[in-house]
């Protein structure tokens, strides 16, 4: 019998540790499948970050560093620019990347680092009980916004890859979600065009994935695929903000 599915060889035999309809373990698939597919995973280092990923380096198959919060640009800055020849890419999360760690990302973006970042944007803190983010939408209830987030009070959500666009290093920004069949392929392609960027040497290539948090959003996993549609897009709209027409020559 012809096999048509099976584990990628980009993960490791090791169990997700996710809720039930959380999209990080398709993020993670689709990363680990197209570096196989690329045929990258043995040159290829992963930084993760803290959050609900912190321990995304027991996933994947290729090299991996943890990085402390925020911090994970820093790292990868280092990683390579001391291995020139290594594919590095970042892990991180709203909490993570645009909170605690928005200088580094800010800034490796400015200085046009030739890394790749893949940031997840759930609206909440995932892993700590689910207090509001810097994403988290006007209106939305959280643990530290019990009714709901008040532009007054607490400000305005961070619309994160309309920032980096602005910035001359960062070639490439495309936000993706993850909400059914077509979107997790275009999710893919905007993996695989973030490490041909990397590989052109052009500068900093940056994805950011709309996910779910069904336990910390108090919803349902296909509720939340809903709530994720008629919300968050609307503030967050899907698109390549950022590099659509590159000309890329990868080195090979």
């Amino acid at each position: 019998m012809a096999i048509v599915f099976e584990r990628t060889t980009g993960l490791t035999d090791k169990p997700f540790h996710y809720c039930p309809g959380c999209t990080h373990g398709i993020i993670h698939r689709i990363i680990a499948e197209t570096m196989v597919e690329m045929g990258i995973l043995d040159s290829t280092v992963g930084v993760a970050s803290v959050g609900c990923t912190y321990n995304s380096y027991e996933y994947f198959s290729c090299d991996m560093v943890q990085a402390a919060h925020g911090r994970a640009p820093a790292v990868a800055t280092g990683i390579k620019r001391s291995l020139k020849d290594k594919l590095v890419f970042t892990y991180q999360g709203d909490g993570d990347l645009a909170s605690i760690g928005t200088a580094e990302i800010i800034h490796a973006a400015a200085r046009g680092e030739k890394i790749c970042t893949f940031f997840v944007n759930n609206a909440v803190y995932g892993m700590t009980s689910g207090q509001m983010a810097p994403t988290t939408l006007l209106g939305q209830v959280t643990t530290t916004s019990p009714f709901g987030r008040d532009a007054s009070y607490q400000g305005y959500p961070i619309n994160v890859s309309e920032l980096i666009a602005q910035l001359t290093g960062a070639v490439y920004v495309e936000r993706v979600s993850l909400t059914d069949y077509k979107n997790v392929m275009k999710a893919k392609a905007a993996v695989k065009k973030a490490f041909e960027v990397q590989m052109s040497g052009k500068g900093f290539a940056f994805v950011e994935f709309l996910s779910t948090c069904p336990t910390n959003w108090g919803k349902e996993p296909c509720e939340s695929l809903e709530w994720l549609k008629e919300k968050m897009i609307p503030q967050y709209p899907l698109g390549c903000f950022k590099g659509a027409d590159l000309d890329l020559e990868v080195k090979s």
